[in-house]
């Protein structure tokens, strides 16, 4: 058994939150039910932290990590440490520069100074890409972390594995100081990719590690269909429907199913906005990943989504005829995801919002840097949680 204990008596940890985003991160903690509060939040992104001001009532930090000492960190006296660094320098589509990218300096400012502070945090948890783990960074997290008597676990998890429709697999690392430990010590110094750990002492036990491309069609199988995510309903599953007027009538029923209408589509824009362009579908079609209501996959959803089509995210065919693979795309009626949507696959509640002053190019890439609230708040309950 174990227990969410707070920080000192009956008082809450302190936590500081860097890389703040749009708030994916706040919201996982107030899911993860841990007896916390954000101290402070960090961001140098300004349409980011007028999303996150817009829903918490508090605008983050905005000047430059960097600039922080280890005087200013040891002054706000915080239990726990969440970070969400920037993921370029390590994804496959950036140059993949590591530490000699620039975006990566904030992040490797905070850890060198750890060893420096009078009272280091007890807790620690980053997230990032995968392929964050095989990097000099993770090299130089780990040596920091063990030099200040920390021990670490480190997850890479998808919410596919929470049946959650979205691949979207990230990288985590726990780290706890001691003397302090984790519910599951057998875990320790070990990177795992099931979240068995997670639910060890709950009666819903997740399968094990899914590493074949049979442990994942089973997996999927167990997901929720993405039509339980859709603010936008597909105005019919007919499979004969081909007819033109068919694109008049979608964007009518848009009409009727998207909710708060002026703030969810900014400066009251055509609903066409979400249809993919022919000259696109002609481009790369072939290279498109195409999903139905149906379907219990979708691809990852990256900044450029509204941009580009290529490897950025799924689209949606808004309409599904009987002989998939002999339709031409056109006839689908593909559309982007909305922002809501990619919010709702997100896990963000219903009350997120975004100020209507954001344009939808900016919801988007807000979005694409954000973090699935179903695999990491489980992930903060497990942190904020000590053995008995």
């Amino acid at each position: 058994m174990a227990k969410a204990s707070p920080g000192v008596g009956n008082e809450s940890w302190r936590v500081l939150e860097f890389y703040s985003g749009i708030g994916g991160m706040r919201y996982s903690l107030m899911k993860s039910g841990a007896n916390a509060e954000v101290v402070e939040a960090f961001e140098i992104n300004d349409r980011a932290n007028d999303v996150y001001q817009h829903n918490f009532g508090h605008r983050p930090f905005q000047g430059n990590i960097q600039s922080l000492t280890a005087t200013d960190l040891d002054g706000y006296g915080a239990d726990a440490w969440l970070l969400s660094p920037p993921c370029q320098p390590y994804t496959r589509q950036g140059l993949q520069k590591d530490t000699g990218d620039a975006r990566a300096f904030s992040f490797l400012q905070i850890l060198e100074l750890m060893p420096l502070l009078k009272h280091p945090p007890s807790m620690l948890f980053v997230e990032n890409v995968v392929g964050f783990e095989t990097s000099d960074t993770h090299a130089t997290m780990i040596e920091i972390l063990e030099k200040t008597n920390f021990i670490t676990q480190e997850f890479i998890l998808s919410p596919l594995q929470f049946g959650i429709p979205y691949s979207r697999p990230r990288y985590f690392c726990l780290a706890k100081r001691r003397p302090s430990s984790f519910v599951e010590e057998r875990w320790n110094n070990m990177l795992i990719q099931s979240p068995r750990p997670l639910f060890e002492h709950e009666d819903l036990v997740p399968d094990e590690d899914v590493s074949s491309q049979k442990d994942w069609d089973k997996l999927l199988q167990s997901c929720q269909p993405i039509e339980q995510f859709l603010e936008l309903k597909n105005p019919s599953n007919d499979t004969d429907v081909e007819s033109a007027s068919l694109h008049t009538d979608f964007l009518g029923d848009l009409k009727h199913d998207v909710r708060e209408y002026d703030e969810e589509v900014p400066n009251k824009a055509s609903l066409d906005q979400y249809s993919v362009p022919l000259g696109l579908i002609e481009r790369w079609g072939s290279a498109m990943d195409i999903v139905y209501s149906d379907s219990k996959r979708c691809c990852c959803f990256t900044k450029s989504y509204y941009r580009y089509v290529k490897g950025t995210g799924s689209l949606l065919a808004t309409v599904q005829l009987e002989k998939k693979d002999k339709t031409s795309l056109k006839e689908l009626r593909l559309r982007y995801f909305t922002p809501r949507e990619v919010a709702n696959l997100h896990s963000f509640p219903e009350d997120f919002q975004f100020p209507q002053h954001i344009n939808l190019r900016q919801r988007y890439a807000l979005l694409g840097n954000s973090l699935s609230i179903a695999v990491v708040a489980p992930i903060l309950r497990y942190l904020f949680t000590d053995p008995l």
